[in-house]
């Protein structure tokens, strides 16, 4: 357990781990433990995003002026992007405002953009720490918003010699500075992902309110057992796939987000598990024989919200048949199927963790962007890896910019 409204529960089969390797992780544990909580109050690093004392680059006064807009488009890629859709789709039953995300090279996007939004009543959110993302610079100039003086446009990019920033300062658009220190996919709970969320009518503060749980001296022994675990398996190339497997739509992104930062910061080294995000029950149909009788080289990551909807299944008595699930709820039925599976999977000694979520506001996904941002660092550094750069993807920049030039 983490929290009240998060609990995790670990059922990783202790028979599949390297008794040796675990030791010898064991030790390793307290000194990353006492690094991340130390990097946490350094400015410099990635990780002191999560300080509760964190320093904006932005003033919410100024956010003000852009808060009567009904619709809003955001650009970006990668980390720059799946933050706010994550956020966004958490609280999609709440939002009162249009949110469009244009997070590919999609022409037909921009085309429908075109047909329903009237550009000067909608405004844009562009994202990318580089200032030089080709796809989002690709989306902006055929959207063909970049005008002096704009009083719609918002851009969040490094303060340097970067196309985004000059064009900024050039055409006096309202500039945010995206911090060095901090990478795309873990940008989520800084400048990146805060924007968007004040501007949906969301409540920061509470979204950063309770981002050190997992660190708190009650979840180290949890924290510890499970990132060990975790980083002993992806060391013995056995268990090549994460497998996210969700009963709770309003999970979706946040968990496209954490494909992105699973893939990212430990796909190195010949190492790595290779995230899928799963939709269940609609998957039991589908990928669930595999799941059950496939390969086992998968760990299960299973998401769930622990709450009973007040749809119900009715049938109608003129039919004459009696159905065994009439007069119950979804939620029912949904959490039915889960235990079905979290049964089967116990039988067949498949390795999975179970995540419950309580309720939905601003503090519970904060306490989860936070735990995987943690987990996935310590898990990278138990494994020499680093965790915060992408070294592979670089490559494929330079050679998609020379073909381009």
């Amino acid at each position: 357990m983490i929290s009240k409204d998060l609990q995790i529960k670990d059922n990783i089969q202790s028979k599949k781990l390297k008794i040796d390797l675990a030791k010898k992780l064991s030790k390793k544990f307290d000194k990353i433990f006492l690094e991340i909580k130390n990097d946490v109050k350094n400015a410099n690093t990635t990780l002191n995003v999560l300080d509760k004392n964190y320093k904006f680059n932005f003033n919410i006064k100024d956010l003000k002026q852009f808060k009567e807009f009904k619709s809003i488009v955001i650009i970006g890629m990668g980390g720059s992007i799946l933050g706010a859709n994550a956020i966004y789709n958490f609280f999609l039953t709440q939002m009162k405002k249009k949110i469009y995300f244009l997070d590919d090279l999609d022409e037909s996007k921009i085309l429908d953009l075109k047909k329903k939004e009237n550009f000067s009543k909608v405004l844009f959110i562009i994202i990318s720490k580089s200032g030089n993302t080709i796809e989002t610079l690709s989306n902006v100039f055929s959207l063909n918003i970049l005008k002096k003086n704009s009083k719609n446009i918002i851009i969040i990019s490094e303060k340097k010699n970067n196309l985004l920033f000059l064009l900024s300062k050039k055409l006096n658009l309202f500039h945010i500075e995206h911090k060095s220190n901090i990478g795309g996919r873990y940008s989520v709970l800084s400048e990146v992902g805060i924007v968007p969320a004040y501007l949906m009518g969301l409540n920061i503060f509470k979204l950063r309110s309770r981002l050190l749980v997992c660190l708190e001296k009650k979840n180290k022994i949890f924290i510890k057992s499970n990132t060990i675990k975790l980083a002993n398996l992806m060391k013995s190339h056995k268990f090549n796939n994460l497998v996210l497997l969700n009963y709770f739509p309003a999970l979706d992104k946040f968990l496209y987000w954490s494909q992105q930062l699973i893939a990212e910061s430990l796909g190195k080294k010949n190492k790595g598990f290779l995230p899928t995000v799963s939709k269940a029950p609609k998957d039991h149909h589908s990928l669930l024989q595999l799941y059950l009788d496939g390969p086992k080289d998968k760990i299960f990551n299973i998401f769930s919200f622990e709450k009973k909807t007040k749809e119900k299944i009715n049938v109608s008595k003129n039919f004459g048949i009696n159905i065994f699930f009439d007069k119950k709820k979804f939620s029912n039925i949904k959490n039915a199927q889960k235990k079905a599976l979290i049964k089967t999977f116990t039988k067949k000694n498949i390795s999975f963790r179970e995540f419950k979520i309580k309720k939905i506001n601003e503090e519970i996904l904060g306490e989860l962007f936070s735990f995987f941002i943690i987990e996935t660092i310590i898990v990278g550094k138990l494994l020499n890896i680093n965790p915060f750069n992408q070294p592979a993807v670089e490559q494929v920049k330079i050679h998609t910019k020379k073909l381009l030039t």
